[in-house]
């Protein structure tokens, strides 16, 4: 054996799920030095790598994203899954950003946690196919747990890796994974869930509406979408009403103080109502009685609403709008 020569370097995309996690492990066992990075937006997030990464103690970069990804977002070539994911061009970005860290920091290869099969739209051969046309960095994207089941890449052809050595999993059971998991002293892995709101019905929904009434949109105005009922008043107004206390302070939190308009009730216990960038005198009397009809003020009376702008603070006074009656205007 060689001492003298360089330890090949592996930089993977880490999701933090146990195939990611399974494939950083696979190589490291193969004597490769490997590295993960993981990109976070406000439709997933890092704490799962974080989690993988102290478990297996294989180092982790976490990149934020956002404005690269949400340019992707709004006109994705590939088109879009079921809902909102464009997993297709997602994945691509993702190995291209990787890949320039791959260049800048002189790994050999990159490589995923992807099983050949497992979903049956993002890992076909043709998307993975796809994924690596459009990455930028063909043939140098290695799926270790399915590479007997794909062409040989760059790295096994130049003997970096030995093709053998790596597996031939297919299709979407888990079995095998959990298997080589219990080998490979791999524990306390997530169960397998979607963690990308691109794929839940109610965010999408949201979303779509937002990207149909504003032409640009902050990542504090998407984390906004997880949280409390979506009312849309009209193309220029929409309310944001909370539905629990974390939705609340989750409201408060991600809102921006300088254009936006919170409204609270003054004598009664009350959701917090959100008008983000504002709105007329009449959208926020709207606003105010449908926050009024959440709260526990009586039917039918004059209620006192404060309404908070970053010039002012007033108080006005409304009549409680029934979320029955104005059912219509929800985002669902």
């Amino acid at each position: 054996m060689n001492t003298d020569k360089r330890k090949v370097r592996a930089l993977g995309l880490c999701s933090g799920g146990l195939d990611s996690t399974l494939a950083g492990v696979v190589l490291r066992d193969l004597g490769i030095e490997v590295e993960w990075v993981t990109f976070e937006t406000p439709f997933f997030s890092a704490a799962k790598a974080r989690n993988a990464s102290e478990r297996t103690g294989i180092p982790l970069t976490v990149k934020p994203i956002y404005p690269v990804y949400i340019e992707m977002l709004k006109n994705p070539p590939a088109g879009y899954g079921k809902y909102m994911n464009p997993c297709m061009d997602c994945h691509a970005l993702m190995f291209k950003l990787a890949g320039e860290i791959m260049r800048e920091k002189h790994f050999d290869f990159l490589f995923s946690g992807e099983v050949l099969g497992q979903r049956p739209m993002s890992q076909n051969k043709t998307s993975l196919r796809y994924v690596e046309k459009h990455s930028g960095f063909d043939g140098y994207i290695l799926r270790p747990l399915s590479a007997k089941n794909l062409p040989a890449t760059i790295p096994e052809k130049e003997g970096l890796v030995d093709r053998e050595m790596l597996l031939d999993i297919a299709g979407r059971g888990r079995k095998t994974q959990i298997k080589l998991a219990e080998k490979l002293g791999v524990r306390d892995y997530p169960a397998p869930a979607g963690g990308c709101l691109l794929t839940d019905k109610g965010y999408t929904n949201r979303l779509r509406d937002l990207f149909e009434h504003q032409e640009h949109c902050t990542e504090e105005e998407l984390h906004l979408l997880k949280y409390g009922r979506h009312y849309r008043l009209n193309p220029e107004t929409k309310l944001i009403v909370g539905r629990t206390e974390t939705d609340n302070e989750n409201i408060l939190q991600y809102h921006d103080p300088q254009v936006d308009t919170v409204i609270d009730l003054k004598d009664y216990p009350s959701p917090i109502a959100l008008v983000p960038h504002g709105a007329r005198k009449e959208s926020i009397l709207l606003a105010a009685s449908i926050c009024t009809g959440h709260s526990k003020a009586p039917q039918m009376a004059l209620v006192d609403v404060l309404v908070k702008t970053a010039k002012k603070q007033q108080s006005i006074k409304v009549i409680a709008l029934q979320p029955d009656d104005v059912r219509k205007l929800l985002i669902t």
